[in-house]
């Protein structure tokens, strides 16, 4: 618009009008005068058609250098937008790789202290205190169920005196059992706060390779009493030496974890269909079962500690599938929970193949 105003300008104060001026002195003889005359108005006409056609070439000139500046201006403009813009663009990039497992991570961003040094500096400070807030909460989470572990045993130590007395009152063996059922499942949830913290560490200093189909197994025995109780028809096809690489504690873990999942919230005399595809890079673990049609925003949630389907407050403490998904992120890998269209859920596991192949 600068560039069209400048034009319109110049062409205006070029384009002054040509004036005609009366020759001085005597006036001439009658013919002389008038060819004289006939001469300057030839001369004017020639002068205004050379004016004319010097204007139109202006004109073209300018508006071609127009065209061609306007060009180069937005060429050279989006230059140095992107050279103005590169440290945002870096900063942006930096900030999404962030995530809960590498708070440790600064941008630590060189330069004169300008906004964009502000802005990075100001995003360093909330890591920080992100960084510590996640380390205070795993501690706190640690600890507290490390201690709770002591007024625990003291409580069960003190029952079992009790009923080890001569002769105990059959209110005192009843009140026992069902003490002793509550302290089990209060042990049991703090073993789940124990492996949800040490997941969500990520620390994996017992990494090494593990048979998958070991791992599944095992979880099957473990559990093959409560299979027969429910009558459940149980299918594994997962192949032979399928390694995967990781913490053996935390990965019996997470098989156990799933596979008491779908012994547990299966319906009597239903199914379980165990799979493992294992490929060059990574293997998917799914567990499928069967039963009543699910809400997959229910479903969704499933993922967060205490959370049940429908609210139920009875039978697990809602930490299963929590401590999955921490424990397949600690592995770089990830756990995705569908609602079959048919019934039941689908339990997907991804993790990471083991360099070192095992031994079927």
């Amino acid at each position: 618009m600068s560039g069209i105003g400048l034009l319109g300008l110049t062409f205006l104060l070029s384009g002054g009008s040509i004036s005609r001026v009366a020759p001085a002195g005597n006036p001439p003889v009658r013919g002389s005068a008038d060819s004289a005359q006939q001469r300057i108005r030839q001369l004017e006409d020639q002068l205004a058609a050379v004016h004319t056609q010097q204007a139109r070439q202006l004109l073209a000139g300018s508006l071609v250098a127009l065209m061609v500046m306007a060009a180069v201006s937005l060429l050279l403009g989006r230059v140095l937008a992107q050279r103005v813009l590169r440290p945002l663009r870096l900063i942006t990039n930096a900030t999404r790789r962030v995530s809960a497992d590498n708070l440790d991570w600064r941008l630590a961003v060189s330069g004169p202290a300008d906004e964009v040094k502000d802005l990075a500096d100001t995003i360093d400070e909330l890591l920080e205190r992100l960084e510590a807030s996640f380390a205070a909460q795993r501690r706190f989470v640690a600890n507290a169920s490390h201690e709770l572990r002591t007024p625990l045993a003291t409580m069960r130590a003190s029952l079992d005196v009790a009923v080890a007395k001569p002769d105990p009152a059959p209110s005192t063996v009843a009140l026992a059992d069902r003490l002793r059922i509550q302290l089990d499942r209060v042990d049991h949830l703090l073993d789940g706060f124990l492996v949800l913290a040490r997941a969500q560490h990520g620390t994996l200093a017992d990494a090494t390779t593990v048979d998958l189909g070991d791992l599944i197994g095992t979880a099957l025995r473990e559990r093959t009493a409560d299979v027969k109780a429910k009558r459940l028809s149980v299918t594994a096809d997962v192949p032979p030496a399928t390694a995967i690489q990781g913490s053996p504690a935390l990965l019996s873990r997470l098989v156990g974890n799933v596979v008491d999942n779908a012994v547990a919230h299966n319906e009597h005399g239903g199914w379980i269909e165990i799979t493992g595809s294992p490929t060059e890079e990574e293997t998917v673990l799914v567990v499928e079962t069967g039963g009543r049609v699910l809400d997959q925003r229910e479903v969704d949630r499933l993922t967060q500690p205490f959370e049940r389907l429908g609210g139920e407050r009875t039978g697990s403490s809602g930490l299963g599938l929590s401590i999955v998904a921490a424990i397949a992120a600690a592995h770089g890998g990830r756990l995705a929970l569908l609602a079959r269209p048919a019934g039941g859920l689908r339990v997907s596991i991804t993790l990471p193949v083991a360099k070192v192949p095992v031994v079927a």
